[in-house]
Protein backbone atom coordinates (compact mmCIF):
# COMPACT_ATOMS: atom_id res chain seq x y z
CA UNK A 1 0.00 0.00 0.00
CA UNK A 2 1.52 3.32 -1.15
CA UNK A 3 1.66 6.50 1.44
CA UNK A 4 -1.14 7.71 -0.58
CA UNK A 5 -3.30 4.86 -0.22
CA UNK A 6 -2.33 4.79 3.37
CA UNK A 7 -3.68 8.10 3.83
CA UNK A 8 -7.37 7.49 1.91
CA UNK A 9 -7.69 4.16 4.01
CA UNK A 10 -6.70 6.32 7.40
CA UNK A 11 -8.44 9.33 6.84
CA UNK A 12 -11.79 7.60 9.24
CA UNK A 13 -8.70 6.85 11.71
CA UNK A 14 -7.41 10.30 11.52
CA UNK A 15 -3.73 9.23 12.87
CA UNK A 16 -0.30 9.29 11.45
CA UNK A 17 1.77 6.24 10.49
CA UNK A 18 3.86 7.07 13.27
CA UNK A 19 1.08 6.98 15.69
CA UNK A 20 -0.21 3.50 14.52
CA UNK A 21 3.21 2.17 14.40
CA UNK A 22 3.33 3.01 18.41
CA UNK A 23 0.17 1.73 18.95
CA UNK A 24 1.64 -1.65 17.38
CA UNK A 25 4.85 -1.88 19.66
CA UNK A 26 2.81 -1.14 22.33
CA UNK A 27 0.58 -3.76 22.63
CA UNK A 28 2.79 -6.25 20.97
CA UNK A 29 3.60 -8.61 23.66
CA UNK A 30 7.32 -9.54 22.56
CA UNK A 31 9.26 -7.27 19.89
CA UNK A 32 8.17 -7.21 16.69
CA UNK A 33 10.29 -6.95 13.14
CA UNK A 34 9.96 -3.99 11.07
CA UNK A 35 8.75 -6.34 8.63
CA UNK A 36 5.60 -7.39 10.38
CA UNK A 37 4.71 -4.08 10.72
CA UNK A 38 5.12 -3.53 7.02
CA UNK A 39 2.98 -6.00 6.71
CA UNK A 40 0.12 -4.95 9.28
CA UNK A 41 -0.03 -1.99 7.85
CA UNK A 42 0.46 -3.08 4.31
CA UNK A 43 3.26 -0.13 3.92
CA UNK A 44 6.78 -0.62 2.42
CA UNK A 45 10.13 -1.01 4.56
CA UNK A 46 10.85 2.28 4.03
CA UNK A 47 7.46 3.68 5.40
CA UNK A 48 7.96 1.75 8.35
CA UNK A 49 11.81 2.86 8.50
CA UNK A 50 11.00 6.32 8.04
CA UNK A 51 7.76 6.26 11.08
CA UNK A 52 10.69 4.45 13.70
CA UNK A 53 13.30 6.84 13.13
CA UNK A 54 10.16 9.68 13.77
CA UNK A 55 8.96 8.12 16.85
CA UNK A 56 12.97 7.58 17.96
CA UNK A 57 13.28 11.23 17.54
CA UNK A 58 9.81 12.16 19.60
CA UNK A 59 11.04 10.06 22.24
CA UNK A 60 14.21 11.54 22.95
CA UNK A 61 14.53 12.98 26.60
CA UNK A 62 11.21 11.58 27.16
CA UNK A 63 10.13 8.83 29.23
CA UNK A 64 10.14 6.05 26.67
CA UNK A 65 12.76 4.42 24.17
CA UNK A 66 12.65 2.21 21.19
CA UNK A 67 14.82 -0.68 22.26
CA UNK A 68 16.27 -2.53 18.55
CA UNK A 69 17.34 -6.32 19.17
CA UNK A 70 18.40 -8.23 16.67
CA UNK A 71 16.22 -6.76 14.06
CA UNK A 72 13.10 -6.50 16.15
CA UNK A 73 11.54 -3.27 17.88
CA UNK A 74 9.99 -2.79 21.16
CA UNK A 75 9.00 0.58 23.37
CA UNK A 76 10.86 0.59 27.02
CA UNK A 77 10.91 3.45 29.86
CA UNK A 78 13.76 5.02 29.88
CA UNK A 79 17.08 3.57 31.56
CA UNK A 80 17.19 6.94 33.75
CA UNK A 81 14.03 6.20 35.07
CA UNK A 82 14.51 3.30 36.46
CA UNK A 83 14.72 4.36 40.03
CA UNK A 84 11.68 5.88 40.37
CA UNK A 85 9.92 2.97 38.52
CA UNK A 86 11.69 0.67 40.78
CA UNK A 87 10.30 2.72 43.55
CA UNK A 88 6.70 2.38 42.68
CA UNK A 89 6.52 -1.11 41.73
CA UNK A 90 8.00 -2.27 44.72
CA UNK A 91 10.85 -3.82 42.88
CA UNK A 92 14.47 -4.67 43.99
CA UNK A 93 17.49 -2.74 43.14
CA UNK A 94 18.70 -3.54 39.91
CA UNK A 95 21.06 -6.48 41.32
CA UNK A 96 24.93 -5.86 40.64
CA UNK A 97 27.58 -8.02 38.78
CA UNK A 98 30.45 -9.16 40.21
CA UNK A 99 33.56 -8.31 38.01
CA UNK A 100 33.98 -11.74 36.78
CA UNK A 101 30.29 -11.29 35.46
CA UNK A 102 31.03 -7.61 34.26
CA UNK A 103 34.19 -9.34 32.18
CA UNK A 104 32.11 -12.51 30.67
CA UNK A 105 29.50 -10.19 29.66
CA UNK A 106 31.43 -7.90 27.98
CA UNK A 107 33.12 -10.57 26.16
CA UNK A 108 30.01 -11.99 25.27
CA UNK A 109 28.41 -8.75 24.18
CA UNK A 110 31.14 -8.12 21.59
CA UNK A 111 31.85 -11.10 20.15
CA UNK A 112 28.71 -12.96 19.99
CA UNK A 113 27.38 -15.40 18.97
CA UNK A 114 30.52 -17.22 21.40
CA UNK A 115 31.16 -20.06 22.65
CA UNK A 116 32.16 -21.37 26.84
CA UNK A 117 35.17 -22.33 25.50
CA UNK A 118 36.30 -19.43 23.51
CA UNK A 119 35.32 -17.32 26.79
CA UNK A 120 37.24 -19.23 28.55
CA UNK A 121 40.33 -19.12 26.35
CA UNK A 122 40.06 -14.53 26.77
CA UNK A 123 39.66 -14.55 29.68
CA UNK A 124 41.87 -17.17 31.02
CA UNK A 125 39.62 -19.07 33.17
CA UNK A 126 37.09 -21.27 33.47
CA UNK A 127 33.83 -19.14 33.18
CA UNK A 128 31.24 -21.92 33.86
CA UNK A 129 29.40 -20.26 36.81
CA UNK A 130 29.79 -16.89 35.48
CA UNK A 131 28.22 -18.09 32.49
CA UNK A 132 24.53 -19.86 34.51
CA UNK A 133 24.78 -17.01 36.63
CA UNK A 134 24.28 -14.21 33.44
CA UNK A 135 21.95 -16.97 32.19
CA UNK A 136 20.03 -17.22 34.93
CA UNK A 137 19.80 -12.83 35.27
CA UNK A 138 18.64 -13.29 31.60
CA UNK A 139 21.49 -10.83 30.52
CA UNK A 140 22.43 -14.06 27.81
CA UNK A 141 20.82 -16.73 26.53
CA UNK A 142 21.71 -20.18 24.45
CA UNK A 143 21.66 -19.38 20.69
CA UNK A 144 22.26 -22.63 19.21
CA UNK A 145 25.25 -25.00 18.62
CA UNK A 146 28.76 -24.09 17.05
CA UNK A 147 30.15 -26.31 14.29
CA UNK A 148 33.14 -28.44 15.13
CA UNK A 149 34.04 -30.93 17.63
CA UNK A 150 31.45 -31.67 20.46
CA UNK A 151 29.29 -28.84 19.10
CA UNK A 152 29.27 -26.32 21.84
CA UNK A 153 26.90 -23.82 22.99
CA UNK A 154 26.88 -20.44 21.26
CA UNK A 155 25.97 -17.20 24.05
CA UNK A 156 23.94 -13.91 23.00
CA UNK A 157 23.49 -11.30 24.72
CA UNK A 158 19.11 -10.33 25.26
CA UNK A 159 17.14 -7.66 25.16
CA UNK A 160 17.35 -7.53 29.00
CA UNK A 161 21.20 -6.59 28.52
CA UNK A 162 19.83 -3.68 26.60
CA UNK A 163 17.48 -2.82 29.33
CA UNK A 164 20.21 -3.38 32.39
CA UNK A 165 22.76 -1.25 30.44
CA UNK A 166 19.98 1.73 29.71
CA UNK A 167 21.12 0.65 25.72
CA UNK A 168 18.49 0.99 22.49
CA UNK A 169 20.71 -1.09 20.55
CA UNK A 170 23.88 -2.85 20.29
CA UNK A 171 25.53 0.71 18.05
CA UNK A 172 25.18 2.20 21.19
CA UNK A 173 27.64 -0.02 22.74
CA UNK A 174 31.22 1.81 23.30
CA UNK A 175 33.73 1.03 20.71
CA UNK A 176 36.73 -1.35 22.14
CA UNK A 177 39.85 0.80 22.78
CA UNK A 178 42.16 -1.81 23.31
CA UNK A 179 44.60 -3.87 21.62
CA UNK A 180 42.94 -7.47 20.15
CA UNK A 181 42.62 -9.37 22.75
CA UNK A 182 44.92 -12.37 23.10
CA UNK A 183 43.57 -15.86 23.58
CA UNK A 184 44.85 -18.19 25.69
CA UNK A 185 46.67 -21.62 25.12
CA UNK A 186 46.81 -22.55 28.72
CA UNK A 187 45.48 -26.04 28.48
CA UNK A 188 44.19 -26.15 32.00
CA UNK A 189 41.69 -23.20 30.92
CA UNK A 190 40.81 -24.69 27.38
CA UNK A 191 40.66 -28.25 29.55
CA UNK A 192 37.02 -26.98 30.59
Amino acid sequence: MTEEKYSETNEKQDLSLSALVEAILFVSPEPITAAQISTLLELTPREVKNALEELDSHYQGRGIRLQYHKKKIQITSAPEAAPILENMLELETTSTLSQAALETLSIVAYQQPITRPQVDSIRGVNSDGVLRTLLNKGLIDDVGRAEGPGRPILYSTTTEFLKHFGLSSYEELPPLDFEEIQPTTDPKVLKG
